[in-house]
């Protein structure tokens, strides 16, 4: 599949794993510049580096600053959301969120808040009490920036509905990524006209979640890798359409030319692509690669959707003339 551009809208880049760090042990040096040759080379254009915390978030910054195709988002993730009260002063802790946010999308660097939501998978975590009073405050960020949203919801698709209709005008846009929900669920998000379903591995591993994707319309679907996690493998449902592979190696042998077995990357952003192309039977991959592009620059790169539409009608009347 020559020529196909992607954006990688939500990669852990900041996560150890790139660092060589697993469960704390260094097991190979650091690769990020070979993970993120292998992106480029695949197609991938853009990466989203996600903020999990605020550490995280201050951490995807520092590395969105080190090269012109990452961004990254700022927030808190339900799971973490026990950090505003142990930091000791929750106010303290949104000013400090919303300082970063504001100081890197100055610099064109911070494209979202988030990832911020409900996981009611993982309330072992974070009680789902402390997750909606911190997912609810998140909105105080959006509305303050004016950034969009990079959202999760997990199991709690009523709760998060609920919050999302309160807060839905002081936000703009948003993404619910990583969607392993029911068609229910999937209904639920797509009421809202400005939110929109992000895909990877995680949700496509099984013949329902593939059933579930296909009624997502073409206009309000992203794609991404949640890099090093949710990568499709060989037991999951989907994996019988990709058509991509690189050489991959155990991490104890680890060397710089192949992945790392079971660590996600987002190179791999073009087997999720593989993959949804087949099962929704698109075979124009150009314009589908082309309409998952423009649905994420309309919502975290909004003025390249200016441009391109400046440049159509530069274009035209250059053609009239």
């Amino acid at each position: 599949m020559p020529g196909l551009r992607f954006i990688d809208i939500g990669a852990n880049l900041a996560d150890g794993m790139f660092r060589g760090l697993y469960h704390g042990k260094q097991q190979h040096p650091g690769d990020m510049s070979a993970v993120l040759k292998r992106a480029w080379d695949a197609g991938v254009e853009r990466i989203i580096i996600t903020g999990i915390s605020l550490h995280d978030s201050r951490e995807a910054l520092a590395l969105a600053d080190t090269d012109g195709r990452l961004y990254c988002t700022v927030g808190v993730h339900p799971t973490r959301c026990s950090e505003w009260e142990e930091s000791g002063d929750p106010q303290k802790h949104y000013q400090e969120l919303l300082a970063l946010a504001k100081e890197g999308a100055a610099k064109g660097k911070v494209v979202a808040i988030g990832e911020c939501g409900l996981d009611y998978d993982r309330l072992i975590f974070c009680p789902a009490e402390v997750q909606k009073r911190y997912f609810e405050k998140q909105f105080d960020l959006a509305e303050a920036t004016g950034l969009p949203m990079f959202l999760h919801m997990r199991a709690a698709a009523e709760d998060f509905k609920n919050i999302v209709e309160k807060n839905k005008n002081r936000f703009r846009a948003g993404c619910v990524h990583s969607f392993t929900g029911t068609n229910e669920d999937l209904q639920k998000m797509l009421s809202f006209p400005n939110l929109y379903i992000g895909i990877n591995g995680c949700s496509l591993k099984t013949s329902e979640n593939l059933e579930v994707m296909k009624n997502i319309p073409p206009g309000r679907m992203m794609i991404e890798t949640d890099a090093p996690y949710c990568g499709i493998k060989a037991s999951h449902a989907s994996s019988k359409h990709i058509q991509t592979t690189w050489p991959s190696k155990k991490k104890e042998k680890w060397n710089e030319e192949s992945l790392v077995k079971d660590r996600n990357e987002p190179c791999q952003l073009r087997q999720v692509f593989e993959v949804v192309a087949a099962v929704v039977g698109e075979k124009d991959h150009v314009s589908l690669a082309r309409n998952f592009y423009e649905n994420t620059c309309k919502v975290f790169f909004p003025h390249d959707i200016d441009t391109l539409a400046n440049t159509v009608l530069a274009n035209s009347a250059s053609n009239g003339s």
